[in-house]
């Protein structure tokens, strides 16, 4: 484990202490598990985007086609 200074305002300092002592933990053990958090969500974001754009761009398959009417797509012909 790596010791490090963080320097906080009073004002969030005070709400820190007490949020980690209402999880029954320590500030120190409160600030890593954030910040291990913070990394992973970090890292399976740009392991996702790296997927995503490994792909290349998109296309469309086949013949366009037309639009289908609005009656058939919210099936209005039902209602009257």
């Amino acid at each position: 484990m790596k010791n490090i200074t963080v320097t906080l305002d009073e004002q969030t300092a005070t709400w820190a202490k007490v949020y980690a002592a209402r999880q029954n933990k320590s500030l120190s053990r409160f600030l890593g598990e954030l910040l291990q958090t913070t990394m992973h969500e970090t890292h399976a974001y740009e392991e996702a985007m790296h997927r995503y754009l490994s792909h290349g761009p998109f296309s469309l398959a086949g013949e366009p086609t037309k639009y289908p009417p609005r009656e058939d797509l919210y099936e209005r012909r039902l209602l009257r």
